[in-house]
């Protein structure tokens, strides 16, 4: 039997729009789909009749099937000779552990293809109104994962050259984790009025967006109960929110009534 093959796509931020047209045709081409939790189900819509959906999506704490499942599926869905569609909110590198599958399929060699998306890190503060670089402010830009915590020994994060080296800080899932991120920022040279914005929901209907100071932004999360998911943005880019927020002024409805996927 002829093997199959895995896409590993990047499905977006959030916005069905904002999956790539190469992704969308993943999608539509797929016999088996395996999409994680945050891949906004819309885009399921335009999977062929009798493609196979799998959801792989992992709750903290809760997995519905955990990472080394997942690679089996893959493999196993391939050797069906089957072309499998891995599907992934954001891109598939950046904290989706495409690498990770991609490894396993070039260990059992299995034809696959990444094919990148656009990331909340980016995205989000984009829908805000907050580019992550500009020329007056900000020539560098990090995206780090806020799931480590000290008291657990998992904190691996270089804070001073965070802190010291780096002009706009993008964090994913930092919400519950806010005290140690700001705490980390201050000690570490980054002044407390540092501006600091937190985008929830990201580049979805349910977007909501607050600003603050590194001293004052996780009080303010907790005014607006604000939750995860969302990014923790940290860096002078945040004041340009004022100037140009643009999504907030117009309805998510509005923006997405003329489909342009069919």
């Amino acid at each position: 039997m002829t093997k199959g093959k895995v896409f590993l796509v990047g499905a977006g931020p959030g916005d069905p729009k904002l999956i790539t047209v190469k992704g969308m045709e993943c999608i539509q081409q797929a016999d088996v789909i395996a999409y994680d939790r945050l891949v906004n189900k819309e885009l399921l819509t335009y999977a062929k009749q009798g493609a196979e959906l799998i959801f792989c999506g992992k709750l903290p704490g809760r997995h519905a099937l955990i990472q080394e499942q997942i690679n089996r599926l893959l493999v196993e869905k391939a050797e069906q000779g089957l072309i499998v569609t891995r599907l992934k909110g954001g891109d598939p590198c950046v904290f989706g552990r495409g690498g990770e599958e991609a490894e396993e399929l070039a260990k059992k060699n299995i034809a696959f293809e990444i094919i990148p998306g656009i990331t909340a890190g980016i995205a989000a503060p984009a829908y805000a109104g907050i580019p992550v670089t500009h020329r007056d402010h900000a020539s560098s830009f990090a995206i780090v994962t806020a799931h480590g915590r000290e008291q657990k020994g998992e904190d691996h994060i270089n804070w001073q050259a965070l802190a010291q080296g780096i002009d706009t800080i993008a964090f994913y899932m930092g919400v519950g984790n806010l005290n140690h991120i700001c705490d980390q920022l201050i000690r570490h040279g980054k002044k407390p009025s540092t501006p600091a914005a937190i985008i929830e929901w990201g580049t979805t209907a349910q977007q909501r967006t607050i600003t603050g100071e590194l001293s004052t932004i996780e009080q303010k999360a907790k005014e607006h109960q604000i939750t995860n998911p969302a990014i923790v943005l940290v860096g002078d880019v945040v004041q340009l929110r004022e100037k140009i927020n643009w999504f907030d002024n117009h309805s998510y409805e509005m923006l997405n009534e003329h489909s342009l996927i069919k």
